[in-house]
């Protein structure tokens, strides 16, 4: 009689490692938008770049010119079976005005437009209804003028942006602006921190 072979008679104690998924926003400033994403339970990864124009690998300087029509914006890794992507809408939607026309504050250009880039169906079908809601609910004393546009080509910034708020903390912008933004999603979102 053949004995069983060690690897069916020993059951595996590996978890499956998590299904991710990714989503892309840009709400403004993507230093901003990185320190609040970078901080909820569920996102593993979060990466500062941009897309939506026409230039080939943009460089930053050429972002803030307007002229390449790539927004700002930040890639999300997350587990969906910690933080759903209707929870991410909900941060998104919560943490930058949806109602300025190309501007956040004191940031003005299409760079720093609200949009979201859906990877698939479903994500476009959940923004459309989220944004749909949000309009009709009178959450904002304007309408809402967030795009919602399909991901195509995503170009990681610079190296030095990544991680900013967290490398750069005496920065005047991180002071005076992104610190302020923290504060407030901290305790607008303390349920979902990690």
């Amino acid at each position: 009689m053949a004995e069983p072979s060690k690897d069916s008679a020993q059951p595996s104690n590996k978890e499956a490692a998590p299904q991710l998924e990714e989503a892309t926003f840009g709400s403004g400033c993507f230093w901003c938008t990185e320190a609040m994403f970078q901080q909820l339970k569920g996102v593993s990864k979060v990466v500062s770049g941009y897309t939506g124009g026409t230039t080939k690998n943009p460089t930053y300087e050429e972002v803030c010119t307007g002229s390449t029509g790539h927004a700002e914006v930040i890639r999300v890794t997350y587990d969906p079976k910690v933080i759903s992507y209707a929870k991410l809408l909900e941060v998104f939607w919560k943490t930058h005005d949806p109602t300025t026309l190309n501007r956040q504050g004191a940031d003005k250009g299409t760079q720093y437009r609200s949009v979201v880039f859906f990877h698939n169906e479903s994500q476009e079908k959940l923004a459309r209804e989220y944004m749909k809601k949000l309009d009709a609910s009178g959450a904002f004393d304007a309408p809402i003028v967030t795009q919602i546009q399909q991901l195509k080509e995503f170009y990681p910034a610079e190296d030095y942006h990544q991680n900013y708020f967290r490398d750069n903390p005496g920065n005047q912008y991180c002071t005076f602006v992104v610190k302020k933004k923290v504060e407030k999603f901290k305790q607008v979102f303390k349920e979902q921190l990690k």
